[in-house]
Parts: structure tokens; C-alpha cells; sequence
């Protein structure tokens, strides 16, 4: 604050950008660095795979949208898809729609698109069911905020994912800046707060008309009502590492704190 004091009033729009540009630049090098390591795994998958099936595709799950449109470039969970889809493996990706808010089937579909990248868009149901049946190699999802014990509050119904991914032995990974761990909390599910939106998320839904318009119409009877938590807890236990800009860790605190091992 005093730094900022000293700066006369004229020059303080142009050392406010400069930060941001710095901001911004280290946020496309942590993203990037998520996605090399992220590349790492899928190539491993990727190996495996092409030895022990005919399909040689690579299918991935998300949920939510954790790309290029979510950071300033390359994104979190998103990452590792597109250093995959420019080493050139042979992935395709299954994009939870993600209710209320369809960030999947909105944004991380755009986004896939603009990249080239082949990919379905599912009801956010239909994920037990491909696990089940063989469809998806590797679940990848982002973190709002990760608790120093490897607990992750993401988009609500990563839980879900989280649990049908372990009963059917399918890697489930989450993708993350270091930033977003919050050493001050052990327990994600006693200790972080969830935001609960507005109810009319769940009983209308938004879209774009023939002619372009957007508009917003109900599903539910006029007298219903909702219920809308925006985020729910992963237990680290459920989770087969985070991909940090830092390199892969297990989800522990040993694990996240081996992540600053080389730090003086």
C-alpha cells in the first residue's frame, strides 16, 4: 500500500498493467507446465493401451470446464487434452454437460472445437455408465480449491464421477494451479464452504434459439422448488493424483508438500 502511495496518481494505470501483464504470463506458465506433466500421464495410458486393445483411441472425461475460456491461455484439466491432441495421440473426449450451468456443453465444447479436438457431449448421468461399459480410459477435472490433506471442492457432481471412476479402477486426476491449495484447511468437506446459487439455475435452463436469440425457459412446474449447491468435496482417498505446474503428486499432504522439496 505504501508502494502505491508513493506512485504518483498518472502512473499508477500503467504499473497496474504492467502487474497484470506478469499475472497474466505467469498464469499461461503454470497452465503449460500442468499440461506437460498432465502429457506425461496420457502418453502412458496411451501406451498401455495400444498393447492391450484394438482401440487405440484414448477416451478422456471432464466435467465443468477447466480450459483456455476458465485462465488467460491452455487452461487446468483441459491442458493435458491439447498437449496430447498436439503430440498427436489419438484421443477423444467425453464432455459432461454439467448442470445447471452447462459449462461442458457449452464451453469446454467450443473450446474442443476450436481446437480440433474430437469430442461427445453426455448428460452428466451417462459417466457410470461408459466406466461401466469400457468407454473411458482416464478422468480428468479441475479444483476451485484443494485442502492441504489433497481434498478437492470442484463443480458439484465431481463427487459422483469420482466415485464411479473408483469402483470401476478408471484414473481419476485433477488437474490444478499450486496456488489453489489452501494450506489452512485439513477437511475439505467440514472446513469449506459451498456456495449455494440461486434455484432458478435448476428450474430453467438457458439456450439460443434458431434465430440467435437467447432465452431462458422452465422445466419444473411453476410452484417447485430448488435446491442449488455449486461445488461438492472429492476425498483424497477417491483421487489418483493432482497434476500441479509443480509436477504429479499423490493426494496427501506428504505428497503436496514434496511439491516444495527443492525450494530453499
Amino acid at each position: 500500500l505504501k508502494q502505491v502511495k508513493s506512485v504518483r496518481p498518472e502512473e499508477r494505470a500503467k504499473i497496474a498493467k504492467q502487474e497484470a501483464e506478469l499475472i497474466a504470463k505467469e498464469d499461461i506458465s503454470r497452465c503449460e507446465a500442468i499440461g506437460e506433466y498432465g502429457l506425461s500421464i496420457l502418453k502412458q495410458l496411451a501406451n498401455k493401451k495400444s498393447t492391450s486393445s484394438e482401440e487405440k483411441t484414448l477416451n478422456i472425461l471432464t466435467h465443468c470446464n477447466a480450459g483456455w475460456l476458465a485462465t488467460v491461455d491452455w487452461g487446468t484439466a483441459l491442458a493435458p487434452i491439447y498437449k496430447a491432441h498436439h503430440a498427436g495421440l489419438k484421443i477423444h473426449v467425453w464432455v459432461d454437460e454439467t448442470r445447471p450451468r452447462n459449462q461442458g456443453a457449452s464451453l469446454t465444447a467450443y473450446e474442443l472445437g476450436c481446437e480440433g479436438v474430437p469430442y461427445t457431449v453426455i448428460v452428466d448421468n451417462a459417466g457410470g455408465h461408459l466406466m461401466q461399459n469400457g468407454h473411458i480410459d482416464v478422468v480428468i477435472v479441475g479444483s476451485d480449491r484443494t485442502t492441504s490433506q489433497g481434498d478437492v471442492c470442484n463443480k458439484i457432481g465431481t463427487y459422483l464421477k469420482a466415485l464411479a471412476a473408483h469402483d470401476n479402477s478408471i484414473p481419476f486426476y485433477v488437474a490444478l494451479p499450486s496456488t489453489t491449495i489452501d494450506w489452512s484447511i485439513d477437511d475439505g468437506i467440514k472446513e469449506v464452504p459451498i456456495e449455494h446459487r440461486s434455484s432458478s439455475e435448476v428450474l430453467q435452463i438457458q439456450g439460443q434459439l434458431p434465430n440467435g436469440k437467447i432465452e431462458r425457459v422452465n422445466l419444473c412446474p411453476c410452484e417447485a422448488k430448488g435446491f442449488n449447491p455449486a461445488f461438492d468435496i472429492t476425498p483424497a482417498r477417491l483421487i489418483t493424483g493432482l497434476i500441479t505446474d509443480r509436477g504429479v503428486a499423490p493426494a496427501n499432504f506428504s505428497g503436496l508438500i514434496d511439491l516444495y522439496k527443492n525450494e530453499k
